[in-house]
């Protein structure tokens, strides 16, 4: 673990403000106490996870020592001189046996980082390394990078694959006009990273992009989304499938639609590949967030779906409606109403860790199993187009179940039954 908690500072002459050492103490007992909870799982939401008590990462997780200078002389009122405003989006790994998320850190500034966190067990005990990623810049420096996606590639590097957020130069006078592309970069150890050229792709904006875990036909194949502007997805039909010979000039010259947005579902406004999908016997198991409009604004939530082993661009079960949704607390922060996860973990014996930000804020995590994820998402219905079919489908659950309790058809006259 790349952590050490710094030796406490002391003024030149050995001297102290007074309070200084009691104030430090107090902060570095309720740090302590914060990252030694632990984090007790919750029931089952209807039997497909489990989500946990508390926040796994917060913006409080972060290192005394990045907020405060603990210089006495030069701050002796402990005052926290660089803020962090929230901790959220991460990727996940399992890398020489430790749980690793690489965060989405937004500073005080509103410039986001990424920073790895490390656990014991993927649950709590979550503590950050001492020094956030350095990562290069190309030639054209980014102003912000953001949502990483990790891929452990079976040619032996791990990826990263994020939103690079530039300034929108032609519309100079527009200062909220910006153009996201997807950013690259690789690494054995995640503490230094080689940085790639951007991915080129034939859509004006692209984000929530994803590399595939292995080669297709020798190629590298990636998640894409193709949007027309920066918050809006315009023409882009949801995300995206494409191959590139080179991962060093990652040129992608075709996108195919692998799962589409649609009228009047969890996905109409916009969808986007989450973490690089976990292989199974049933094929390759896709976590992704669903974007639909409402009277109170855009509404994120995660959903399920799978492609075929062999040709990962074509779904083979899409179960209806979303997997998860923001529930009480995750509902309220910085951007409400929201559920993201671009990282999750398949360990060896089938767990599955669930890495999930609520309201650009805070991490959680949902624990299951590729079993039951796996169950939920073959055998889930998939979502009819209007309502009467919805009830007809629901009508065809009751019928059977009532069948069942009362050994008798469970048709009513009047389509109910007493």
């Amino acid at each position: 673990m790349h952590t050490a908690a710094p030796a406490p500072l002391r003024a030149p002459g050995g001297t102290e403000p007074p309070g200084f050492a009691a104030r430090l103490r107090a902060l570095e007992a309720a740090h302590d106490a914060l990252l030694a909870r632990p984090n007790e799982a919750l029931g089952t939401a209807g039997g497909v996870f489990e989500r946990h008590r508390h926040a796994a990462l917060t913006a409080a997780h972060t290192p005394l020592f990045w907020r405060y200078d603990l210089d006495p002389a030069a701050n002796p009122r402990l005052l926290e001189r660089l803020g962090i405003n929230a901790v959220f989006n991460p990727g996940a790994i399992k890398h020489e046996g430790r749980y690793l998320m690489v965060a989405r850190v937004e500073g005080a500034d509103r410039k986001s980082f990424f920073a790895v966190a490390e656990s014991a067990n993927g649950v709590d005990g979550w503590r950050f390394w001492d020094y956030p990623v350095r990562m290069p810049e190309t030639d054209d420096p980014d102003v912000n990078v953001y949502d990483m996606r990790l891929t452990a590639h079976e040619d032996g590097w791990t990826y990263g694959v994020f939103c690079t957020e530039r300034k929108d130069r032609s519309a100079p006078g527009d200062l909220s006009a910006a153009v996201a592309q997807a950013g690259i970069a690789r690494t054995r150890d995640l503490v230094t990273w080689e940085r790639l050229p951007d991915l080129v792709t034939p859509s004006p904006q692209q984000r929530n992009a994803a590399l595939h875990p292995e080669f297709v036909d020798g190629t590298y194949a990636f998640y894409t989304r193709p949007q027309d502007g920066f918050v809006d997805a315009g023409s882009g039909g949801g995300i995206g499938w494409g191959l590139c010979d080179d991962i060093t000039r990652a040129v992608i010259r075709e996108e195919r639609i692998v799962d589409a947005r649609a009228y009047h579902t969890i996905k109409e406004a916009k969808n986007g590949q989450g973490p690089p999908p976990i292989k199974t016997a049933a094929g390759w198991l896709h976590l992704a967030h669903g974007v639909r409009n409402t009277a109170a604004g855009l509404r994120y939530t995660l959903y399920l779906f799978v492609t075929d082993s062999a040709e990962p661009w074509r779904v083979t079960h899409a179960p209806g409606g979303a997997l998860l949704v923001p529930e009480g607390e995750e509902r309220v922060g910085d951007v409400s109403n929201v559920v993201f996860s671009n990282g999750w973990i398949a360990d060896d014996d089938g767990t599955v860790f669930l890495y999930y930000a609520s309201s650009d804020t805070r991490v959680h995590v949902a624990t299951s199993s590729v079993e039951r994820l796996v169950d939920y998402a073959l055998h889930t219905p998939p979502d009819p187009p209007r309502s009467a079919a919805c009830v007809a489908q629901r009508y065809d659950l009751i019928a059977r179940n009532l069948a069942r309790r009362d050994g008798v058809g469970g048709d009513g006259p009047n389509g109910s039954r007493p």
